[in-house]
């Protein structure tokens, strides 16, 4: 992913890491509004490329779980609506998307997240879910 797309706990969504300062990032919503704020060390910042799913062998990055997704849904965004979904709608669309995941530890609500997360990365046009090469610095968008 070129982005650096992160998480924020209690926060709806995700954002775009703009810049950071010492204690503090400066992150966008990945969405229509585009709103700049600042994030700092009390908030729970997860970086999408740190995030594992589980599953029956070992844990599988998301970003394979989501290349997955956009092979099988041909980059488009999945039409299962995440809130109304029943429970047998989610094991099946996990099922497809990653066939081993831990059915013991990968909850409905796990499921309704990643939904969620690749309808927001598709609709802003982000479809690369390569792994990062080690060693490689995220990409940052200059500022004028």
């Amino acid at each position: 992913m070129e982005k650096t797309v992160l998480s924020i706990s209690g926060k709806p969504g995700l954002f775009v890491l703009v810049s950071q300062g010492r204690s503090t990032l400066i992150v966008e919503t990945l969405d229509e509004q585009k709103k700049r704020f600042s994030v700092g060390l009390r908030d729970k910042i997860t970086s999408l490329n740190d995030v594992a799913m589980y599953t029956d062998d070992d844990n599988v990055s998301l970003l394979s779980v989501l290349r997955n997704i956009r092979d099988t849904h041909e980059a488009k965004p999945v039409d299962i609506e995440p809130k109304k979904a029943s429970k047998g709608q989610l094991e099946e669309f996990m099922a497809q998307a990653l066939p081993n995941y831990d059915r013991d530890r990968v909850y409905p609500n796990d499921i309704r997240k990643l939904i969620t997360w690749y309808n927001i990365l598709v609709n802003n046009g982000i479809t690369d879910f390569e792994e990062p090469e080690e060693g490689d610095e995220p990409a940052q968008e200059a500022q004028s």
